[in-house]
């Protein structure tokens, strides 16, 4: 059997799907949350994993913090200062952080916006009592 074979193969695991699958509009199935000026999230949830659109208007910062979730960072558009543990790296598209849990880390934006897609393992929860707390809070 190729690797190829091995790889696609139709033969799983013997166990019951968890889930069914399903397709999602992230661009547009939801209102973006924003906690700072310029800084904009929309997320989806999987049962494990969460991903999540972020969008850095010009000279934005989402400051240094951490979390106790895994974090991928892929840039998409732009370009994003990013800082883990004190050392910061220009990413431009197709290049990637990778952040593992608890460790500091923060990006800006310098001229030019930036979109870049973030994957939490597991979903960060804090994030989503946030952007729960700023959606009820808008009026409607």
């Amino acid at each position: 059997m190729s690797l190829a074979d091995q790889y696609f193969s139709q033969v799983g695991s013997g166990r019951e799907p968890t889930s069914p699958g399903r397709f999602e509009d992230l661009a547009r199935g939801q209102d973006p949350v924003q906690f700072v000026p310029g800084l904009e999230f929309r997320y989806l949830l999987g049962e494990r994993t969460m991903l999540m659109a972020v969008h850095f208007d010009p000279a934005t910062e989402a400051p240094v913090h951490v979390h106790d979730e895994e974090q991928i960072t892929l840039v998409i558009e732009g370009e994003l200062e990013f800082e883990i543990d004190g050392e910061a790296r220009l990413l431009t598209p197709g290049m990637v952080a990778v952040v593992p849990a608890n460790v500091p880390h923060g990006a800006r934006t310098r001229e030019v916006a930036c979109l870049e897609y973030d994957v939490f393992n597991p979903p960060r929860q804090a994030l989503l009592d946030l952007a729960d707390a700023a959606r009820s809070r808008v009026p409607g």
